[in-house]
């Protein structure tokens, strides 16, 4: 090409066909990819800002993604504190309908669903936890706010078992100590002689055996006062059996109260670390944003401004050309001579 001379405006007209190329080949690109600084040639100073924003957003993005993780764990936890707040308030009202009756079997009865709604507590503590973490089990949860992990929050668990919670097997609701059972036997002795001294029975193996009628009235009379006596030790006995039972029950009333206000305590701060972690998950989302939002400003085309900038280049394009072939014609006028 360095033998073939063109002349001053022929090689004028090229020059300015070349860069007109030129500019639409970056604005093709422009057009294709959206971007006005694809690589770091096109503009290194907004290129290597962009990218350092464009990094910062994607670690955000991974941390949004554990901060929402986080957030589930503790609703999770949130989840098994109802279900063991609406158990113990059952197991109070069992207590509550034990207190109410004298009853030694319902007594038991009650003892044993109370025992029941003890172990269902125990299971859902246990089955609160989500992906290995159970703040209900006494299990540790550490949310990271930035790249650097130097805002973070951690969230200590607590013990949410009938054992953690304070709360002891009930027991001794229906005792009946072995004096009463003893007493018991005895009244029931006593009412025996009294109805076969009513019967004119000596004993209640015997027959009549009484030799007259005031023999059998004064036997009578000893058997009555024998079973008045007894009676009253039986009740006596009943009585205190049944304040101890009572005391019992009453504490373990006063345990399920202790255990609901510290399921309160647990639900106030689990909520309270809720909210901590989505106002942060809220502020990192709109972050990234921001970062995105920066990093397109400096790399982003106007696609409108590159349409017009393409149809202008066409028209130059076309106009070189024309000007070109003017200029070529000027050239080809040394063929006349010939």
């Amino acid at each position: 090409m360095s033998d073939i001379s063109l002349t001053a405006s022929m090689r004028s007209n090229l020059l300015s066909l070349q860069s007109t190329q030129s500019l639409m080949d970056q604005t093709q690109e422009r057009l294709s990819t959206g971007k006005k600084v694809n690589s770091a040639i096109d503009n290194p100073s907004s290129y290597y800002t962009a990218q350092s924003l464009t990094n910062r957003a994607s670690d955000l993005s991974s941390l949004l993604d554990s901060m929402g993780q986080a957030v589930q764990t503790i609703q999770a936890a949130n989840e098994g504190i109802e279900a063991i707040t609406s158990f113990a308030q059952q197991a109070k009202a069992i207590a509550n309908s034990a207190l109410d009756t004298s009853d030694t079997e319902e007594r038991a009865s009650y003892m044993a669903q109370f025992n029941a709604i003890l172990d269902q507590i125990d299971g859902i503590a246990k089955d609160s936890g989500y992906k290995g973490v159970n703040l209900l089990a006494e299990g540790e949860l550490k949310v990271k706010f930035n790249e650097t992990g130097d805002s973070s929050l951690t969230i200590t668990g607590e013990d949410a078992s009938a054992n953690g919670l304070g709360l002891t097997d009930a027991a001794d609701w229906a005792k009946v100590e072995t004096a009463t059972t003893t007493a018991k036997g005895q009244l029931d002795t006593a009412k025996g002689k009294l109805v076969a001294a009513q019967n004119g029975v000596v004993d209640a193996g015997g027959s009549g055996d009484y030799t007259s009628e005031e023999e059998k009235q004064q036997a009578i009379a000893t058997a009555q006062q024998d079973v008045d006596a007894k009676q009253a030790a039986y009740d006596a006995l009943v009585k205190t059996d049944t304040a101890a039972q009572k005391t019992k029950i009453e504490g373990s009333i006063t345990l399920v109260d202790a255990a609901i206000s510290k399921l309160r305590t647990m639900a106030s701060n689990f909520g309270n670390n809720y909210s901590i972690v989505q106002s942060r998950e809220d502020f990192t989302e709109n972050l990234i944003n921001v970062l995105t939002e920066g990093a397109d400003k400096l790399t982003l085309a106007d696609m409108n401004e590159e349409s017009a900038n393409m149809l202008a280049l066409q028209t130059r394009q076309q106009l070189a050309i024309n000007s070109l072939s003017l200029a070529s014609q000027a050239a080809q006028s040394v063929l006349q001579l010939f």
